[in-house]
């Protein structure tokens, strides 16, 4: 579709090749994903992957009713659906923690001990000029 021959405002051609950039790009997805079913699709990946592809599926799905809330001339603020796409980013952030919990560094107190106490550790200083004092040896008592 050429949008330069239809009859528009020209102050909304970049807005309008944006919008039609987008929904291209969202209908190569769509034909991505439906390419291979859904369970095969979850066999392949981990709890944690497939939570993530749920959760990405739902917002997609209510992001597009939004969207056609919109166009519909339907306020879509003032409908159920804004408080869908927010719990559904509540769960987004929890799998998002998740995963950055599990690529946190682990410390392994064995070696940060050790670390410590060798880079704490101050030998006395060992010099030819500084001359060791005898230390007194000790009375034996006799009874």
């Amino acid at each position: 579709m050429d949008l330069t021959e239809e009859k528009y405002p020209t102050e909304i051609h970049d807005y309008l090749s944006a919008f039609e950039k987008s929904v291209s790009s969202v209908d190569d997805m769509l034909k991505t994903m439906m390419s291979v079913s859904r369970s095969e699709l979850l066999q392949k990946l981990d709890p944690l992957e497939q939570a993530k592809l749920d959760l990405v599926s739902a917002y997609t799905l209510n992001s597009m009713f939004w969207v056609y809330l919109a166009t519909q001339g339907i306020n879509p603020k003032e409908h159920p659906v804004k408080k869908e796409l927010e719990r559904i980013r509540t769960y987004m952030n929890r799998v998002k923690e998740i995963t950055d919990k599990k690529k946190a560094a682990k410390l392994d107190k064995g070696a940060a001990s050790r670390f410590l106490r060798n880079a704490l550790y101050e030998p006395k200083p060992h010099s030819k000029s500084a001359k060791k004092t005898p230390v007194p040896a000790k009375k034996k008592k006799i009874n």
